[in-house]
C-alpha cells in the first residue's frame, strides 16, 4: 500500500501540479484549508502532511504546532511550504516542530527527495528499535507529546510485566485511552501490533536483566511474564537473532 500524504494550500494550481506529480508514488489527498486538513487527519491514516505556510485562518505554523502537540497524530511527519525565506520564519518553523522547510520555489525533485527520506528514516528507526535487545522505546518518537506517550506506556507494560495475562485491553484501559484509538496509535508510531509491541517489550525488559547478568535465564523469564523458559528462549531468538544464553555469554564476556 502506498503512504499517504496529505496536501494543505490555498492555491488550487499548486494543489493540482502537486497532485499529479506525487500521485504515482503516493496516495494524495488535497484540501484547501487546514481546518479540513485536521478533519481528514480525524479520519484517515495519513503517514505525511505537505502545507504552506500563508494561508487565511489556521496557518501551516498552527497547523503544524496542532499535528506535533495532538497525541492521535504527533507521530507525522511534516514539510512546510513557504514563500519567505527569512531565517526567522524558518526558525518558526523549526520551534513549531516541523521536520523540513522548503522555500517556494521549489524543485519537484528536491521535494520527493525530502518525502522519501523523512518516510524511509522513519521506517529505519522502527526497525533499529525492533531489532536491538537495548534500544529504548523512546527512540522511535517523532514529537514531545510521542515521547511523553511512549514513555507512560513503558512505565504501564513494565510496572504489569510480570503478568503474563496483560493484553491490549488492560494496558489501553491504564492508558485513559479507548482500545481501537490505542490500537491505531500503537500501530503507526511503531509498525506493531499492541500485543507485538507488549511482547516485544517484555523480551527488551528480559535483555536488559540478562545483560546485568544477576538472574538466571529461568528467573529472568518469569520476571518479565513468560510461563515457560523454551518459549522465552524461542521469542528472544526470533525478535533479535540470538538466543539468551548466547546474549548472556556476549554481555559477560565485555564485561570482563
Amino acid at each position: 500500500m502506498n503512504p499517504v500524504i496529505l496536501l494543505v494550500d490555498d492555491n488550487e494550481e499548486i494543489l493540482d501540479f502537486l497532485l499529479i506529480d506525487l500521485g504515482d508514488k503516493y496516495k494524495v489527498i488535497a484540501v484547501l484549508n487546514a481546518k479540513d486538513a485536521l478533519e481528514v487527519l480525524n479520519k484517515e491514516t495519513v503517514h505525511l502532511v505537505i502545507s504552506d505556510v500563508m494561508m487565511p485562518g489556521i496557518d501551516g505554523f498552527q497547523l503544524c504546532r496542532e499535528i506535533k502537540t495532538n497525541i492521535d497524530y504527533s507521530h507525522i511527519p511534516v514539510i512546510l511550504l513557504t514563500a519567505k525565506n527569512t531565517m526567522q520564519s524558518k526558525i518558526e518553523g523549526l520551534e513549531n516542530g516541523a521536520d523540513a522547510y522548503i522555500e517556494k520555489p521549489f524543485s519537484p525533485e528536491y521535494l520527493h527527495v525530502q518525502i522519501s527520506n523523512l518516510l524511509i528514516n522513519r521506517h529505519k528507526i522502527k526497525e533499529h528499535f525492533a531489532n536491538s535487545p537495548l534500544v529504548h522505546i523512546k527512540s522511535i518518537a517523532y514529537s514531545k507529546a510521542d515521547e511523553e506517550f511512549l514513555e507512560e506506556l513503558n512505565n504501564v507494560i513494565y510496572a504489569n510485566i510480570e503478568n503474563a495475562e496483560l493484553d491490549v485491553e488492560q494496558v489501553a484501559k491504564k492508558m485513559n485511552m479507548s482500545r481501537p484509538t490505542f490500537y491505531r496509535k500503537i500501530k503507526v508510531v511503531s509498525d506493531l501490533t499492541p500485543n507485538e509491541l507488549i511482547n516485544l517489550a517484555r523480551l527488551k525488559k528480559a535483555a536488559e536483566l540478562l545483560a546485568e547478568g544477576n538472574y538466571k535465564i529461568y528467573e529472568v523469564a518469569g520476571m518479565v511474564g513468560y510461563n515457560s523458559q523454551t518459549n522465552f528462549g524461542r521469542s528472544f531468538l526470533k525478535q533479535f537473532g540470538i538466543t539468551p544464553r548466547d546474549y548472556v555469554s556476549i554481555k559477560q564476556g565485555k564485561n570482563k
